[in-house]
């Protein structure tokens, strides 16, 4: 099942932040993780990716450093900072409530009485 692009754009940069707060990861293997993940669901491209990234990095909420992997190939690394995981915490608390009340409305009684 395709997923909504405008459903996505807000949530992006806080599933990337939970991915990065288990540990470093480099770009590509973010987007094999989101794959992998959703089950197949939610497919990027580096071109969705990266500028996420880029804007959670300007806004310190992620770092980055450059590495050579074993194969030879410089990577570039991103970890969740101190700044990352407060928000991280309170955007995960919102995404949750937020979800509740869009499931009450989605699977309530909507019947009027007159």
């Amino acid at each position: 099942m395709a997923v909504n692009k405008e459903l996505l754009k807000g949530t992006i940069p806080l599933m990337v932040l939970r991915l990065v707060s288990s540990g470093e990861r480099y770009g590509y293997e973010l987007i094999k993780l989101f794959e992998q993940l959703s089950n197949g669901g939610l497919l990027f491209q580096e071109g969705t990716l990266y500028p996420v990234l880029h804007a959670l990095e300007r806004d310190k909420l992620v770092r980055s450093r450059w590495d050579t992997a074993a194969s030879g190939r410089r990577r570039k690394y991103y970890a969740i900072t101190r700044r990352g995981e407060d928000v991280l915490r309170v955007k995960t608390d919102e995404w949750i409530e937020f979800q509740g009340m869009v499931n009450a409305i989605l699977t309530g009684d909507v019947s009027h009485d007159s």
